[in-house]
């Protein structure tokens, strides 16, 4: 774990691989200590044989140039996660599941840097999903998936155990009579739901019951699937916090409405942050001298893509001010400058997720990073800021932007592995798209390659997201242009970074302005960059991608040698009464499916008939956001209609496929598949 930039040897460089995906290893969450002499950071590491992960704690001095970053509160067959300094800086909070569930650790911190041996700091009868510490470190706040009738955190099976009512059993049914029956990857546990408890800390460990600081409010705090610390925020004064929420009732599958309550802890009675509105308002942010409470908001109920502006409110007034009303971009995160003057916050724009400034007295809007995409926010008093960035050519490293905008990288996680793998290079690109729009593109090549190259033409999900300068470890372009590939990734009408009304652009148009931008940027490529060989092409794409897979197949039949559709929509009619967010297909479509004007026009399924290009159909059986099943009707005719065809189902995946070997075999079975129908196997 090198602080410096190692200078390991490209002599023995060679192309990537899926199993060097799979084992390169991810940087987690960063913490800054109070005096900002350390930071430590969760590093992910997988078994290069049984490709089990586990995540471990590191501490870098921060200080002192060129320092290597240290391994601390290791313990064996454990992981150890989500690091937090106590408030005078002289223990590191953590996460493990070293007693074999997830609870809350801590280790003693000397001014050195030494630790003490790791200490239990809470036995809590429920696994801990997260949490936070009050500013003066007397109190944390804990969640997890809690029994909404417990007092306590968790509960024995004989005291009412999880609470879950879709159990009434005495057989193994489950039963429902409203919605969610399902989200994401699991089956509803109506009466269970992610909850907040505040303890008392004494001597390092959590003390007492501990208060449950949802009230009479019904929902998850921090909102599922995806909701973290992020969404909880302690007042300066640790007197209380303010939180999102996300009502569960029958309207939960078509509702955005998230709102930001504010408790005390005495008193334990949640109420309603003034400025609520009736769409998302998330990312609550007391700033530190206590005047203010920053946010995300959106507008449109209903609407999950809709632009979050930042609105504050000052302490003892009503209502709030918009920050961010004239500037065309959507906020991600929020982060309070030291000094309370100004937020750091992070938006897409043009291919990177970046970092800017916004001044609070004047609005005035600075971006502070350049490529990438950057995460882990922490700014410094000295007007420096600690961030990771993540770009094509490399997963999240630790930087520092100094106050002059100098930029330094702190560590180098993979260093000696990346030193390994070939680099790619990477062009930007763009051009007219639909209605004469600009539209951008890159270009993703193996550096230095001689000859033609086929050509790998990725469309992303979302559909309201972007192929930008970002590492995955899923959806890659840099392991899939190591396979001989010129990779081209279009942001069609609709993508995110480009302004809220290009993004609305897609709008019950979902077949329209897309594909017409991706025909005109196919086209754009192959004249900017002569080396992509034309003729020869694979189309792969995943989610909403993989809906215009199926697009793709009836609408531009003659264009690729083969396709790869991961979990994407076959019909439109069936997911419309299958997916578990309702709101996303209503919006998105005009409205429930019956209500439609014209429900069918841009559903694949009725251009089958069109269909005959070589197809691998790839799906998560734990996907309920598009069901495995419209993977299953496409390849049924496929096979019917005699065109070739292949179906890969994972059994333990959801709409993403995580788990390292499987990563490996998804891979590896894409890799087949391009170089079968696009003459690379013969070339091998």
């Amino acid at each position: 774990m090198a602080g410096t930039l190692l200078s390991t040897s490209m002599a023995v460089a060679r192309p990537m691989t899926a199993e060097d995906l799979a084992m390169l290893k991810r940087v987690g969450t960063v913490a800054v200590s109070p005096d900002e002499k350390w930071t430590a950071f969760g590093v992910t590491e997988t078994d290069p044989e049984s490709y089990e992960r586990s995540t471990a704690l590191y501490m870098l001095d921060l200080t002192k140039p060129n320092a290597a970053a240290v391994r601390i509160a290791d313990k064996a067959d454990s992981s150890e996660h989500s690091p937090a300094f106590s408030a005078d800086g002289d223990r590191l909070y953590y996460l493990s599941d070293a007693s074999k569930t997830e609870q809350l650790w801590q280790v003693a911190i000397t001014a050195s840097g030494q630790e003490g041996d790791p200490v239990q700091a809470s036995a809590l009868k429920a696994d801990i999903a997260g949490f936070k510490l009050s500013p003066k470190g007397d109190k944390v706040a804990v969640w997890g998936d809690i029994a909404k009738n417990s007092p306590t955190f968790g509960r024995d099976e004989a005291e009412g155990g999880d609470g879950n009512n879709a159990l009434p059993g005495p057989g193994t049914g489950r039963e429902y009579d409203e919605l969610f029956v399902r989200h994401w990857s699991s089956w509803e546990t109506p009466g269970n739901y992610s909850r907040i408890f505040a303890f008392d800390l004494r001597d390092g460990k959590l003390s007492g019951n501990g208060t449950a600081l949802d009230g009479d409010l019904v929902g998850d705090s921090p909102s599922k699937p995806f909701g973290g610390g992020e969404e909880i925020s302690w007042s300066p004064s640790g007197s209380g916090l303010a939180f999102t929420l996300r009502k569960a009732d029958r309207n939960e599958p078509k509702s955005t409405d998230l709102d930001i309550y504010g408790v005390g802890i005495e008193d334990a009675n949640p109420k309603p942050m003034p400025g609520n509105g009736n769409a998302t308002d998330t990312l609550p942010a007391f700033s530190p001298d206590d005047q203010w409470l920053a946010w995300a908001a959106m507008e449109r109920p209903g609407y999950e893509s809709d632009r979050k502006v930042v609105k504050l409110l000052r302490r003892g007034e009503k209502e709030p001010r918009v920050l961010t009303g004239d500037w065309d971009r959507s906020v991600s995160s929020i982060t309070w400058a030291p000094d309370s003057k100004a937020l750091i916050v992070t938006a897409s724009e043009i291919l990177d997720y970046a970092a800017f400034r916004v001044d609070i007295a004047d609005e005035k809007i600075t971006r502070l990073t350049k490529g990438g995409s950057v995460g882990n926010i922490t700014p410094l008093n000295d007007g420096s800021m600690i961030f990771t960035k993540k770009s094509l050519q490399a997963p999240d490293d630790i930087y520092r932007r100094s106050a002059d905008g100098t930029v330094t990288q702190l560590t180098n996680i993979n260093g000696k592995a990346l030193a390994e793998i070939d680099e790619v290079s990477v062009q930007r690109f763009d051009f007219k798209g639909a209605g004469g729009d600009q539209v951008w593109g890159q270009i993703v090549k193996p550096k230095g390659a001689k000859g033609k190259l086929p050509m790998a033409f990725l469309v992303h999900g979302g559909p309201q997201g972007s192929f930008g300068n970002s590492w995955s470890t899923r959806w890659n372009p840099k392991v899939m242009a190591s396979q001989g590939y010129a990779v081209v990734t279009i942001d069609f009408h609709g993508s995110a970074g480009y302004g809220q009304e290009f993004m609305d652009s897609i709008n019950q148009d979902w077949g329209g302005k897309p594909l017409e931008d991706l025909k005109l940027g196919h086209a754009a490529a192959l004249k900017i960059d002569k080396q992509i060989d034309g003729t020869r092409s694979c189309a792969l794409g995943a989610s909403y991608g993989g809906y215009m897979m199926s697009w793709i197949s009836g609408q531009w039949p003659d264009q690729f040698d083969c396709i790869i559709n991961h979990a994407g929509i076959f019909d439109l009619r069936s997911f419309a009464f299958s997916t578990e967010e309702l709101w996303f297909d209503q919006w998105d479509h005009g409205g429930p499916w019956w209500e439609r004007a014209d429900p069918e026009k841009w559903n694949p399924i009725q251009h089958i008939d069109k269909w005959k290009t070589p197809t691998l159909f790839i799906h998560g059986e734990k996907d309920f956001r598009i069901p495995y099943t419209q993977s299953l009707m496409p390849f049924t005719y496929a096979q019917e209609r005699n065109i070739p065809s292949k179906l890969l189902i994972f059994p333990d995946e959801n709409h993403w496929v995580l788990k390292g070997k499987n990563s490996v075999q998804w891979h590896n079975t894409v890799f087949d598949w391009m170089a079968r129908w696009t003459g690379k196997r013969e070339e091998k």
